[in-house]
């Protein structure tokens, strides 16, 4: 792969607009992260930052009834990292 194609790469996997909803409970983090979604453009990816346990199962459910793409979803020292792209 060349420098540019990775730079391309690396350039569509940056978060557009990033959502921390730490200490936040339900049914806040799929708010804030429905808001930021409509907010970016198509192709766009929005960075969730939660630590409600809830994001583990809410959020993958909220992509697939709303058709936005579930890229990574994560948790590391407490801390809940989602990455969503908007599909339409």
């Amino acid at each position: 792969m060349t420098a540019s194609k990775v730079d391309e790469c690396v350039e569509a996997e940056r978060p557009a607009r990033v959502v921390d909803v730490q200490g936040e409970f339900c049914p806040r983090p799929i708010i804030e992260t429905a808001r930021a979604v409509k907010a970016v453009e198509v192709g766009q990816v929005v960075l969730v930052l939660g630590t409600d346990k809830g994001i583990h199962s809410d959020m993958p459910a909220w992509c697939r009834a709303t058709g936005h793409e579930l890229i990574d979803l994560q948790e590391r020292e407490g801390i809940i990292e989602v990455r969503v792209r908007r599909a339409h």
